[in-house]
C-alpha cells in the first residue's frame, strides 16, 4: 500500500470530502436566509394564530426555507426540486414576512437557491491559476530542452 492509499485521518479531511460532493454553500446560505427571516418576524405566535392563514405564512415560508437548506445538505440528489422550493419561498417571504426579513434572508435564499440550481455533482474539481501556470510553464521548459535535436 502506497501512502497516497491510506485513508484520511481526522475529522477535518472528512468533512472536507462530505462538504465536496454536495452544494455545502448554497444550502448553507438558503438555510441562513430562513432563519434570518424567522428571527427578523415580530409578532408572537400566539397573535399569528389569531390573525389567520395569512399570518401563518409568515412563519411557514421560512420554516420551509430552513428545511429546504438542510435537505440539500443530506440529501443532494434532489437539490433541483429543493432549490426551486427554497426560491419560490424566499420570493414569498418578501410579502409575508417583513419584506423578507428586511432584504437580507430573501437576497441569502435567492443567492443560496441559485447556487444550490447551478451545482454540477460530477464536476471535475477547479485547479486554480497558479497551478494551471505552473503546468503549463513546466510543459513549455520540457518541451523546449529536446528542441533543435536531429531525430
Amino acid at each position: 500500500m502506497s501512502g497516497t492509499d491510506t485513508p484520511l485521518e481526522g475529522w477535518r479531511p472528512a468533512f472536507r470530502d462530505w462538504r465536496a460532493r454536495r452544494p455545502f454553500l448554497g444550502g448553507l446560505l438558503l438555510t441562513l436566509g430562513g432563519g434570518w427571516i424567522l428571527l427578523t418576524v415580530k409578532a408572537s405566535l400566539k397573535v399569528v394564530i389569531h390573525v389567520g392563514v395569512q399570518g401563518v405564512a409568515g412563519y411557514l415560508l421560512p420554516a420551509v426555507m430552513v428545511l429546504c437548506g438542510l435537505l440539500t445538505l443530506f440529501s443532494p440528489a434532489q437539490r433541483i426540486f429543493y432549490s426551486v422550493l427554497g426560491l419560490l419561498c424566499s420570493l414569498g417571504s418578501w410579502v409575508t414576512s417583513n419584506l423578507g426579513g428586511f432584504f437580507v434572508g430573501l437576497i441569502l435564499g435567492a443567492v443560496g437557491s441559485c447556487m444550490i440550481f447551478g451545482w454540477l455533482p460530477d464536476q471535475e474539481p477547479r485547479v486554480s491559476r497558479r497551478k494551471r501556470r505552473k503546468a503549463a510553464r513546466a510543459a513549455a521548459q520540457g518541451f523546449g530542452d529536446g528542441a533543435g535535436e536531429p531525430a
